[in-house]
């Protein structure tokens, strides 16, 4: 082994430089070298900036710069000027990022007039265009980009356009019932003797001459003449009751005047948010209480005998989502890196609990030690515990996304926003203090790329098992334990190269200043084929014997392309994260070992059951060993086709030759469903459940193996929708 070799692996295996051709990266300004065409951001077209929008029609909270730019020139960019517009038009958006980037913000339409200012002045061409761009601005609102301050504004945007509709539905109900319950009242005093006065009669009649109409005469006959039916005390106090609930809740304004007196739901503590929701609590249940009495009572439905016992117990056991949903959500903003130990309790409280609360927690550093010290990395450590935990509550809606993924995530992020219980958004802004300069967005993908911090949603109210409610879209290649992206660069006889690399962990790290120790740079005097690639070593599942060491490319300031070394402790790293990640594959629906196990079983038994042609026929028993010999057994893969072709359709069974063993069904009823001598299920007894359970059943089989069939009893309630739901399991 040569020195400079020598001096490779001792890098490797201890992270010392013991050969001065080996240099530290510290100060080199290195980047990955698949950042190479991100080095002005601004000058690209992509997600960022975005603009929060108000007031859209299709509901939609959030749009890129680029596309409501794009909308605007498909108006106008046609003709013989098309091109020349076009082109003023997209100079003028690259401006405008260049201001945003250099930290200005406000109004599209204000950022727009401030970048356009000297452009007009430059040139009559491009004044023209840009005027007929500005016509045709219909689209407002405030531009944002990817910075630490992303994840509040967006998540909290959406959130506030949430609650305006949750409102305008509210008043629109509320209106509606006040004035119901006041026409009640109006309608017994019209009834009334008072209401039959003549100063009232002669009021109700309006303006215009009446000398010659005798009101009084009119009060005495229609006195006499109406029946003698009126409002019950009880029912006069109830209905006034309820006016006085409606017209002075809180939870909502009344009106914009109003608008101050009202509740805050937004937050930046869970501690404040619980202590706000167990005081308002009371109101809350006095506020849905009196919606539900005043819809009987306009209904003339309400019955004291039937329903006041019933009412004066209402909510004492708190109330359930659904009975929550018209009512306000609570916003909680947490940065993880200031999460105290007695917050993170409260939060779990909360999300165990099923309060209408939705958490957003910011993390701006996904590396830091480990707790257990000597080196040891842990990459997005408490988001990665606070998500398990939440989804493992199983009645959580939790979303993970970098916030250079947000806009993509815009409609799982309503659907989060509008799910009736709690929900956790844990999002990495990007904006880590440790990154040389490079911009929050470039950091944020990177995160979501090398499987740091990768992007999932757990949606409760998506159906009742893993495979309807978990979902990894938005993660790029996720079939892959790394994206491979092309490189292309010229080599040292200026010969163009194509490689195909992985964007790791470990290019992610080597963004980082705080772990520059665990990088070398290699001379490209020194480069030979015993530097291997990244992908490569990450991939050897163990240490073999050392004759090559694994090297990391990366780019300095001017592009040069720059070869360093990695120690071993970044490769066990890369090891680890990608082994959550398959775990977060296999969640997914990915690589599913489960599967793989029952495709490799069934492939096993459908080579044993085949019998070769050659094999002479099995020798008859006589009649001394026949007692002491077995029949031949049926494989269960033939028997199950044989007893497929002469079931009917409409009986109900299991494919049991493929079971998992994975106890859903037996756990649902454990008489109807069985284990056979190979721990593999059958249904043991039809009639020993409801049709209800096979079908509860069907949906939770992580193989769908079970056939629910027709129902045996017609009589069964909610028949209707069985029937659909078991269609997908015919």
């Amino acid at each position: 082994m040569d020195a400079d070799l020598q001096a490779h692996v001792a890098f490797y295996l201890t992270g010392k430089r013991l050969n001065s051709q080996l240099q530290a990266i510290d100060g080199l300004g290195l980047r990955p070298a698949l950042f190479a065409g991100y080095r002005d951001l601004t000058r690209l077209r992509y997600d960022f900036p975005l603009v929060l929008l108000t007031d859209r029609p299709d509901g939609a909270f959030v749009e890129p710069l680029s596309g409501l730019i794009d909308a605007i020139l498909d108006k106008i960019a046609r003709g013989d000027d098309g091109e020349r517009i076009r082109k003023h038009v997209l100079r003028l958006e690259q401006d405008i990022r260049v201001l945003v980037a250099g930290g200005a913000g406000g109004a599209f339409s204000a950022l727009w007039d401030q970048a356009a200012a000297p452009l007009i002045g430059q040139d009559k061409l491009i004044a023209d265009s840009l005027s007929r761009a500005r016509v045709n601005l219909k689209i407002d609102g405030d531009v944002v980009d990817c910075d630490a301050a992303l994840p509040f504004r967006l998540l909290g945007h959406a959130w506030g356009l949430t609650q305006e509709q949750r409102a305008k539905k509210f008043g629109e109900n509320v209106r509606r019932l006040v004035l119901k319950l006041s026409d009640i009242i109006k309608a017994d005093f019209a009834n009334s003797n008072a209401g039959k006065s003549a100063k009232i009669l002669k009021a109700s009649f309006g303006a215009g001459p009446m000398d010659h109409f005798d009101f009084e005469a009119m009060s005495r006959i229609l006195t006499q003449a109406a029946p003698k039916v009126s409002l019950s005390k009880s029912r006069r106090q109830r209905v006034e009751d309820l006016l006085a609930v409606l017209k002075s809740q809180k939870f909502f304004p009344s009106s914009d005047a109003e608008a101050g007196t009202s509740y805050s739901f937004a937050f930046d503590s869970c501690s404040s948010a619980l202590k706000a929701y167990r005081e308002r609590l009371p109101k809350a249940i006095e506020l849905a209480r009196a919606v539900a009495i005043a819809e009987l009572e306009i209904r003339g439905e309400y019955s004291e005998a039937k329903h006041s016992s019933l009412f004066e117990s209402f909510g004492e056991n708190g109330l359930e989502a659904s009975e929550l949903a018209f009512l306000p959500d609570y916003l909680v903003r947490l940065d993880a890196g200031k999460l105290s130990g007695a917050e993170q309790n409260t939060l779990t409280e909360i999300l165990s609990a099923d309060l209408p609360i939705k958490i957003l927690v910011q993390t701006d550093d996904v590396i830091e030690e480990s707790p257990v010290g000597n080196g040891h990395l842990a990459f997005a450590l408490r988001s990665r515990q606070l998500a398990s935990m939440a989804m493992g509550v199983n009645e959580v809606f939790v979303l993970q996304s970098p916030a250079a993924n947000l806009y993509p995530m815009r409609q799982q992020i309503q659907r989060g926003l509008d799910y009736a219980g709690p929900a956790l958004f844990s999002v990495f802004s990007g904006a880590a203090k440790t990154t040389g300069g490079l911009p929050p967005y470039l950091i944020g993908a990177a995160a979501l790329e090398s499987r740091v911090f990768p992007a999932f949603t757990f949606d409760p109210s998506a159906g009742l098992n893993w495979a309807s409610r978990f979902s990894l879209a938005g993660n790029p290649q996720a079939e892959l334990d790394w994206p491979i992206r092309e490189f292309s660069y010229e080599d040292e006889k200026n010969q163009a190269v194509t490689e195909q690399i992985p964007f790791t962990l470990i290019d992610f790290v080597a963004c980082d200043s705080r772990y520059g120790k665990h990088f070398a740079s290699v001379p490209r005097v020194r480069w030979d084929d015993t530097l291997t690639p990244i992908g490569d070593a990450v991939a050897r599942e163990r240490r073999v014997q050392v004759e090559t060491v694994p090297c990391l490319m990366m780019v300095d300031p001017e592009n040069r392309l720059q070869r360093i070394l990695v120690d071993e402790k970044l490769i066990r790293e890369a090891r680890r994260c990608r082994s959550m990640w398959n775990s977060l594959q296999e969640l997914g629906g990915i690589h599913n070992s489960h599967v793989e196990r029952l495709l490799a079983q069934e492939k096993k038994r459908g080579e044993a059951s085949a019998v070769p042609a050659n094999v002479s026929p099995p020798v008859q028993p006589t009649a001394a060993t026949a007692a002491s010999v077995a029949p031949p057994t049926v494989p269960a893969t033939v028997e199950a086709v044989a007893q497929e072709s002469e079931r009917s359709p409409d009986e109900a069974y299991i494919e049991t030759a493929r079971c998992s063993t994975c106890n859903e069904c037996t756990q649902i009823n454990n008489k109807m469903f069985a284990y056979d001598g190979n721990k593999q299920a059958y249904i043991a007894d039809v009639s020993a459940g409801t049709y209800a359970q096979l079908v509860e059943a069907a949906e939770n089989c992580q193989v769908s193996i079970i056939h629910p069939g027709k129902p045996r009893n017609p009589n069964e309630a909610g028949l209707e929708e069985l029937l659909k739901r078991a269609e997908l399991f015919a």
